[in-house]
């Protein structure tokens, strides 16, 4: 091998490694944007489950209130228990649907954040190793 080809595949040799060094530094510049947008996700998802439970908590609370007054007017026993019956039937339904629409809240939320960091290792998966 003379000295010319030696430095032809060492300039090439060097190329190479510059240019993978080169896609390793964008692959990594990636990635951090990634976990930036799951963690932006992660947050706006967090605002809206707390205002979410906020909102049912308060008018949980309320409707408390306004059955408990509700119940203070019955005059018998068996007007009372009508009441309360009709109260504990209401409160279930609205909790089963406030537990229905938090489950679907909280399934997007997995989505959403999940969904840059997925993207993230797919694009792993499909990197070609280095030609030596």
């Amino acid at each position: 091998m003379t000295a010319k080809t030696t430095a032809k595949k060492a300039d090439k040799t060097t190329e190479t490694a510059a240019k993978g060094f080169e896609d390793i530094a964008a692959f990594g510049q990636q990635n951090v944007e990634a976990i930036v947008k799951a963690s932006e996700a992660a947050a706006k998802v967090t605002e809206t489950l707390t205002e979410e439970i906020t909102t049912y908590s308060k008018k949980s609370f309320e409707d408390a209130v306004a059955v408990a007054q509700e119940l203070a007017t019955a005059r018998t026993a068996t007007e009372l228990f009508e009441k309360q019956s009709e109260f504990a039937k209401s409160a279930f339904e609205g909790f089963v649907a406030q537990a229905t629409k938090m489950n679907e809240l909280y399934m997007a939320a997995a989505k959403d954040v999940t969904a840059p960091i997925n993207e993230r290792v797919q694009a792993a998966g499909a990197l070609k190793p280095f030609a030596a």
